[in-house]
């Protein structure tokens, strides 16, 4: 299992993204917003996720 880095895009819970802002020892800190439709799901902006609940989409640019 590959471990994401600040900057990638994530993708979790049947096809949420995000970008990683921030890598803890279990889990990322993942901001939501960049979803073109995260106005329409009433989700917080920001979400934990633990390393094994997500796949990296792509690599982004770190922040």
């Amino acid at each position: 299992m590959k471990i994401a880095d600040i900057g990638n895009i994530i993708e979790f819970h049947d096809g949420l993204r995000g970008r990683v802002e921030k890598v803890n020892e279990n889990s990322v800190i993942v901001d939501l917003t960049i979803m073109e439709n995260f106005r329409h799901l009433d989700l917080e902006e920001k979400t934990v996720i633990n390393h094994k609940r997500y796949k990296i989409v792509n690599s982004g640019v770190p922040l």
